[in-house]
């Protein structure tokens, strides 16, 4: 079988207006502006799209109208994760009516489950989801982490569980989940998380990343991954350090997609920057180091001084 997802698929911010009602227009926008930069696909309601703090009928309508304005132009992933294991089916099955090609579910939040509860979660939502389906483990904010061999169990058991992100400081989680995973089911594919480990991730043989600086800056994370398919190492490393040197943006603040939101205004897509309670909007001193930031960086021009 032929890997479903693969390359730069960025997790793109929920667009808002200050009362909580969706942006369409600046949602568009940001959408247009990801699929002209190449990019491989889209996940919609991921940690940078705000699904944690969103009621579940603006979840519903952030999926529908999502994508059905990408119509097939490249494959959409919807997270679909929630503490309720009936929740997350019934987001699922949703999220297949409106056209989905794939929903990211990450494991349950607040309890500590057992290793066989965690497992059945995951199997209640295969086999009622016809979808495929993305595991996303993020250990840091679930306080639960995933391993290599329990995926294994899970994937040898459910063909429609077809990947992984994988969001851990560890990039040698990443390559055991390559290893032991691929050796049974090639057709699995595993994304890194964070966005430095992009490079390493392909380099280990997974297959391409979900980084949050792609909502603005696309062409850099799309240029790594082309320049590594393509065999131009050295291209691939010199746009890896230039992705380095973005970081220092997810530190502005926590959580950081408010800083995400205002990068993207900075590059000139009209979006609203509002954001979901209890995230705040960027005060004046941190929106001068984003700006900072991108003008050092060659992202945006620098102000003219008066």
């Amino acid at each position: 079988m032929a890997i479903l997802f693969k390359g730069i698929i960025p997790p793109v911010p929920t667009i808002l207006f200050k009362e909580g009602k969706l942006d369409k227009n600046g949602m568009g926008n940001l959408i247009d502006f990801l699929i002209e930069s190449k990019v491989d696909g889209l996940f919609f309601l991921g940690s940078g799209g705000e699904f944690g703090q969103m009621p579940f009928e603006l979840r519903k309508e952030v999926a529908e109208f999502t994508t059905r304005y990408v119509n097939g132009r490249v494959p959409v992933l919807i997270g679909t994760g929630s503490p309720s294991t009936n929740e997350t089916i019934s987001l699922s099955l949703h999220a297949k009516s409106v056209g989905a090609d794939g929903v990211v579910v990450v494991n349950p939040f607040y309890y500590k489950l057992t290793e066989e509860s965690l497992f059945q979660h995951y199997a209640e939502i295969a086999e009622n989801v016809d979808l495929p389906i993305l595991i996303y483990n993020y250990p840091e904010l679930t306080g639960q982490d995933l391993s290599a061999d329990f995926v294994l169990k899970l994937v040898k058991q459910y063909p429609n569980i077809v990947g992984i992100k994988d969001t851990v400081l560890a990039v040698g989680h990443t390559r055991e989940l390559i290893q032991v995973i691929k050796s049974e089911r090639p057709d699995f594919a595993v994304f890194a998380g964070y966005d430095e480990h992009l490079l390493n991730t392909l380099a280990l043989g997974g297959d391409g990343s979900i980084p949050l600086t792609a909502s603005f800056v696309p062409e850099i994370s799309v240029g790594i991954y082309q320049s590594f398919k393509q065999g131009d190492y050295a291209k691939a490393i010199e746009q890896h350090q230039k992705l380095a040197a973005l970081l220092p943006l997810y530190k502005l603040d926590s959580p950081f997609m408010n800083v995400v939101k205002e990068a993207i205004r900075l590059r000139g897509i009209d979006i609203s920057t509002e954001v979901l309670a209890p995230v705040r909007s960027v005060s004046t001193e941190k929106l001068e180091r984003v700006r900072n930031i991108l003008e050092e960086n060659s992202i945006i021009v620098p102000q003219q001084q008066s």
